[in-house]
């Protein structure tokens, strides 16, 4: 970038400036990677009890379907599978958090499966049907934190490049920048010392012969 810039006092202030800005917001982004760092891990720990909660509720919910096949007939474990299933909505919102875009999902009640009858489709169905219920329960909230998750993992990454960029390739460029004008302003003050110098010595020098000559000619007068 030397051999671009014009070796002024102008540039050098304005790369002084340039300077500040990037660093600045070299230090603005660090700011914010630690943030998201800390939010990632927190997450993490919500991924794991999420995880650790579907393996939980999924086997219950395969005890109870189990269960359910030995006691009750397989047609009215189906009938009751189909009469449950449809339409799973959920409320999903957008937050922001640190300026990243994650989704928030409220799971909304859900709609017993006792509300059959135990005459027509056995207890042991119904609760298999309830816990299968919180299954899809557990799976949307794994599905809400794990997409958290990766989004502010992608943030970080996103992050950490631009920080890299900065004070590995802007931040040093912009400095070499300051050390070149710095340096081209310094040998052209250093010349002009020199310059000033010389002329200044010359006119001494002039001035000395001037006053001899002058004293020779009063000399020569008396």
């Amino acid at each position: 970038m030397a051999g671009q810039i014009s070796p002024t006092r102008s540039a050098l202030l304005a790369s002084k400036a340039s300077l500040k800005t990037a660093t600045g917001g070299a230090d603005l982004l660090k700011r914010k990677r630690d943030a998201l760092i800390g939010e990632f891990f927190a997450l993490v720990k919500d991924a794991l009890a999420a995880r650790e909660q579907l393996g939980g509720v999924s086997r219950g919910a395969y005890t109870s379907l189990f269960g359910a096949k030995a006691w009750d007939s397989p047609e009215a474990v189906e009938s009751l599978s189909l009469a449950s299933s449809g339409d799973y909505a959920v409320d999903m919102q957008i937050e922001s958090i640190y300026g990243v875009k994650v989704p928030r999902i409220n799971i909304p009640e859900r709609q017993a499966a006792t509300n059959f009858s135990p005459i027509t489709v056995g207890a042991r169905t119904i609760q298999a049907a309830t816990d299968f219920g919180g299954v899809m329960e557990a799976i949307v909230k794994v599905a809400a934190t794990e997409t958290k998750l990766r989004r502010i993992g992608e943030e970080i990454k996103k992050t950490s490049r631009r920080v890299n960029a900065l004070e590995q390739v802007v931040i040093p460029g912009i400095q070499d920048d300051i050390r070149f004008i710095r340096g081209v302003l310094d040998q052209r003050e250093r010349e002009e010392s020199f310059r000033l110098k010389k002329i200044k010595a010359k006119l001494e020098r002039d001035k000395e012969e001037q006053n001899a000559q002058a004293g020779q000619h009063g000399t020569a007068a008396d």
